[in-house]
């Protein structure tokens, strides 16, 4: 009996545990671990999931985010942005190499930084230009970073 007893404790921490776990917030350590510091409101994870079709990448976002309104913060936009990337690890990351060639001329206020070591990641600026929010973007695919920046980035006003 004792031998069953001990199964069936096992399967629990095994199975059960990481399922109750799993409805838990993360921490921000966690959360800045997994790239999504920055991207605290609940809406955007909604909203990336209308781009990337990951369901565990959208839960771990469910995890890290803060419920929001339905006012006008959901909305928020900003005024550019930097996709930063290792040079020496971009082999690796044909959907962003396509961005960067063919879609980034569409957004001016979107700059290409090359840091060392660096996981491809969107830095969001503010309207001073200081960092806002920043986003992994390792398994996103090309259209996805496109139109994640047309509704993010406000578009730049004539002179």
């Amino acid at each position: 009996m004792n031998v069953y007893k001990a199964c069936g404790v096992l399967l629990f921490f095994t199975f059960l545990l990481p399922i109750v776990k799993s409805k838990e917030q993360l921490s921000s350590r966690e959360c800045e671990d997994l790239g999504f510091t920055g991207l605290a409101l609940c809406s955007d994870c909604n909203t990336l999931a209308e781009y990337v079709k990951n369901q565990e990448l959208v839960s771990d976002c469910l995890k890290c985010c803060t419920e929001d309104s339905d006012d006008s913060i959901s909305k928020i936009t900003y005024s550019g942005a930097i996709i930063e990337v290792c040079m020496r690890k971009l082999v690796f990351y044909p959907e962003i190499v396509g961005f960067i060639e063919e879609e980034k001329d569409q957004f001016p206020t979107v700059k290409v930084q090359y840091l060392f070591n660096s996981p491809p990641k969107l830095i969001m600026l503010d309207d001073e230009g200081q960092h806002k929010e920043t986003i992994r973007i390792d398994n996103w695919k090309r259209e996805h970073m496109l139109q994640f920046l047309q509704g993010k980035v406000k578009p730049t006003s004539a002179i």
